[in-house]
C-alpha cells in the first residue's frame, strides 16, 4: 500500500511541484491549504500533469488546531511536509505580529498532531535566511546560525528549533499512550525559481510579487512598468545581492528524497538538516540579464534603494544533501529562466 504524505500549503508555488514529484515516485498525497496566498491555478495543473482527477484536497488553515486535527484524525498519514507559512521578507519586517502568528502556530499544530496520531515523520521547509549574514561562503549545515535579519528569518529559525526539540522529547515515546515519536528533517533551501517544464504550474504570487523571477516576467509581458533592483551599492563585483537560485522541480526532487529517507528508516538521527542549492553564487543583475538574453526580451528596470532584511550574498555547500540524499540540482539557470517565461506567456493565454 502507497505511503501517504501530507502537504501543507500544497496549491501554492512549491508545494504544488512536490506533490507532482511524490505522485510521480509512487506516493499518495494530500493537499492541505488554506488558499490565503494562491488560487486553485496551480492545484489544477498538477491534476493535468499527473493525470489524477482524485487527489484530496482540504481546504484548511493549519492556524486551526481543530481543523489540522481533522487531517490526521481523517487520513492515515505517514509524512508531513510543511509548506504553510508566509514567506516575504519584506513583508515580514512591516507585519512582525502576523508572520510570527501563522509561521509558528501553525508548525505548532502539526508537529502536535503528528505526535498525538501515532507519530508522524516532518519534513520542514526552512530557508536560507537561517544563516543571517555567514562570515564564511558557501555555508554548511555546520556554518552557526547568525541572528535573523528579519522576522521571517527568524520564525524558520525558531521552527527548526521547535521541530529538533519536539523530536528530542518525542524520541522516548512507545506508542502505548497513542502518541509516537516524531522524526523531522529540516531543508534549508535557497532561492527557488522556474516553473514546471510543462509550463502548468509556476510562481502565482497574489498583488505585487515579492520574489524577483515573478517580478521579471510580469514586467517582460506588461503587467508592470518597470523591475526594480533593491540595491546597486552592495560589496559584490556589480553591486548587486549575490543569491543561490535553485530550479523548482530540482527542489521539488530532493523533497521526495527526503521524505523516502525518513518513511526507509535510512535517518543516521531522528533530526536532519540539509541544504538544498546549486552552490553557484548568481548576481540580480546577472539573473536579470540572462533572462533577457534567453528569452530575447528586452526588460525595464532601474535601481533601486536597499531593501530591509535583504543580506549581501549567501550560497550553499551542496555537498552533504548530495551524498546523503543522493540528490543534486540538473538544470541549469537558463533553462530554469526559459520555464518561467513559459508559465508567464501561458497565464497570458488563459
Amino acid at each position: 500500500m502507497a505511503k501517504r504524505v501530507l502537504v501543507s500549503g500544497g496549491a501554492g508555488y512549491i508545494g504544488s511541484h512536490v506533490t507532482v514529484e511524490l505522485i510521480a515516485a509512487g506516493y499518495d498525497v494530500v493537499v492541505a491549504d488554506n488558499m490565503s496566498n494562491c488560487d486553485m491555478t496551480c492545484f489544477e495543473g498538477v491534476k493535468k500533469i499527473t493525470g489524477r482527477d482524485d487527489i484530496p484536497f482540504e481546504l484548511t488553515d493549519c492556524c486551526d488546531a481543530a481543523a489540522v486535527d481533522r487531517l490526521f484524525t481523517d487520513y492515515q498519514i505517514d509524512a508531513v511536509i510543511h509548506f504553510a507559512a508566509y514567506k516575504a521578507v519584506g513583508e515580514s519586517v512591516a507585519e512582525p505580529i502576523m508572520y510570527y502568528r501563522n509561521n509558528l502556530v501553525s508548525f505548532l499544530n502539526i508537529l502536535e498532531s503528528a505526535k498525538n496520531h501515532g507519530g508522524c515523520n516532518v519534513l520542514f521547509s526552512s530557508s536560507a535566511t537561517v544563516y543571517g549574514e555567514a562570515e564564511d561562503l558557501p555555508v554548511t549545515e555546520q556554518t552557526p546560525r547568525l541572528p535573523a535579519t528579519s522576522p521571517y528569518g527568524n520564525t524558520k529559525q525558531i521552527c527548526e528549533d521547535i521541530l529538533r526539540d519536539v523530536v528530542k522529547a518525542t524520541a522516548i515515546n512507545d506508542g502505548t499512550d497513542g502518541r509516537g515519536p516524531v522524526k523531522g528533517i529540516a531543508l534549508r533551501y535557497f532561492n527557488p525559481i522556474g516553473a514546471h517544464p510543462s509550463a502548468l504550474i509556476g510562481e502565482l504570487p497574489r498583488g505585487v510579487p515579492n520574489n524577483l523571477v515573478p517580478f521579471i516576467t510580469q514586467t517582460a509581458i506588461g503587467k508592470r512598468e518597470c523591475l526594480n533592483i533593491f540595491g546597486n551599492d552592495y560589496p559584490t563585483e556589480d553591486g548587486t545581492c549575490l543569491r543561490d537560485y535553485i530550479d523548482i522541480v530540482d527542489l521539488a526532487k530532493a523533497h521526495v528524497a527526503a521524505v523516502s529517507r525518513m518513511i526507509d528508516g535510512k535517518m543516521k538521527e531522528g533530526y536532519e538538516i540539509f541544504n538544498i542549492g546549486t552552490g553557484r553564487p548568481v548576481s540580480v543583475y546577472e539573473l536579470v540579464t540572462t533572462f533577457e538574453k534567453v528569452n530575447g526580451v528586452k526588460l525595464a528596470y532601474r535601481f533601486a534603494p536597499r531593501r530591509p532584511g535583504d543580506v549581501v550574498a549567501i550560497w550553499a555547500d551542496t555537498s552533504l544533501a548530495n551524498e546523503e540524499l543522493g540528490w543534486k540540482a540538473t538544470r541549469s539557470v537558463e533553462d530554469t529562466l526559459a520555464s518561467a517565461w513559459a508559465w508567464e506567456k501561458h497565464l497570458a493565454e488563459k
